[in-house]
């Protein structure tokens, strides 16, 4: 095996195992630049995630020092979500905390692992000298995957020898509130990796899903950035100012899409045409038009809109620098709500995760018909 990685990394290795499955779970934590500064957020949450599955996990560092302050981090975690009747799965948080164990022995947290899960900073050279390393001493049951948020797969696993074994598991943060992981495969992944992946993710409680071939930025960020773009023009323009932009989204849009997504809202949105017969409902003559029932829908939604939402999206302006007087403006419209200093911030992500928590909470109690 290769010397250790100078960087520090963290691994959690989970051993009890799903009875398909002949040996246990490998989850590679994150360390960050500086530990002061939330380190080893999301490779936290992704060991308290597969504890609460039942897992066992084995938390790696080369320095020990950060692993325990890892357990500590995590055993106070999961006190408050117990007090606060948040905590995943059917354990108790000090069920769950037994499971959790840490070594600063890479090849040991590897040993008996079926998945590795690994959270190091977002850097393609570092991400890539780590799966290189775990190249060497993985077996071919070995699932590698990477907790990115944007690099592409066919550049994080390029060269390794289990190409076919690996993929990107992208979480969202917080992920222990936030269930959404996005799994992206290299050209060469094998389906069953996919697929034992997706499987994995849905038995810790969180909600997968396959994107089919790699892309930039993958489904989440593009999505995001493409209403951070708009969303930046529009106060760059003096449309709207920066406290009433969120609100359109908080407000208005993200009450909506905490249910459903924008393609079920336009499937929803369309009234029957016999409802509404208005000469702007539709595009083209009235000779092609079809019977109402049938254009119910999405495709009622695109008959009546897609000229009004080509003519606006041709609007659209150039990609924003996020720099200069505009980012100055909008730094200091959001100071105003809450104070960039680390107290208020931090009180402002402790509200935010209080409010995912309950939101979370309803959406489970809520099943659509």
């Amino acid at each position: 095996m290769s010397a250790p990685v100078p960087w520090g990394m963290k691994s959690s290795a989970i051993q009890a195992a799903p009875a398909s499955w002949d040996h246990g779970i490998q989850v590679i934590l994150e360390k960050g630049r500086n530990p002061s500064v939330l380190s080893g957020l999301i490779g936290r949450s992704w060991a308290m995630l597969f504890a609460s599955g039942g897992f066992r996990v084995k938390l790696y560092d080369i320095e020990q020092q950060q692993v325990t302050g890892a357990l500590d981090t995590i055993r106070k975690e999961m006190k408050l979500l117990e007090q606060s009747g948040a905590l995943k799965g059917s354990l108790g948080a000090e069920e769950q905390l037994a499971l959790i164990s840490g070594c600063s022995d890479l090849r040991e947290a590897v040993e008996g692992t079926v998945h590795i899960q690994e959270c190091v900073p977002e850097n393609l050279e570092l991400k890539q000298q780590l799966f290189a390393q775990l190249d060497q001493i993985v077996d071919g049951n070995v699932v590698l995957s990477s907790s990115s948020s944007c690099l592409l797969p066919s550049k994080l696993f390029a060269g390794l020898v289990h190409v076919r074994q690996c993929l990107v598991a992208h979480p969202v943060n917080p992920p222990y509130h936030v269930p959404l992981v996005e799994l992206v495969p290299h050209p060469e992944t094998a389906p069953a990796t996919m697929d034992r992946t997706y499987a994995l993710m849905r038995q810790i409680g969180q909600s997968p899903v396959r994107i089919l071939k790699e892309v930039d930025g993958f489904a989440l960020n593009r999505l995001q950035y493409a209403l951070i773009g708009e969303a930046w023009r529009l106060v760059e323009a003096g449309i709207v100012s920066p406290g009433d932009l969120d609100l359109v989204m908080s407000d208005g849009l993200g009450l909506r899409y905490a249910f459903i997504g924008p393609l079920e809202t336009m499937h929803l949105n369309a009234e029957d045409f016999a409802n509404n017969s208005s000469s702007d409902a539709f595009s083209g003559d009235a000779s092609t038009i079809k019977p109402s029932a049938d254009l119910d829908g999405m495709l009622s939604y695109c008959d009546r809109y897609r000229e009004g939402m080509k003519r606006v999206l041709k609007t659209f302006g150039p990609i924003p620098e996020f720099s200069g007087a505009v980012a100055e403006k909008v730094h200091q419209a959001m100071c105003v709500k809450v104070p960039d200093d680390p107290e208020h911030l931090a009180a402002r992500r402790e509200w935010r995760d209080g409010c995912l928590m309950r939101l979370a909470k309803l959406k489970g109690q809520v099943q659509p018909p």
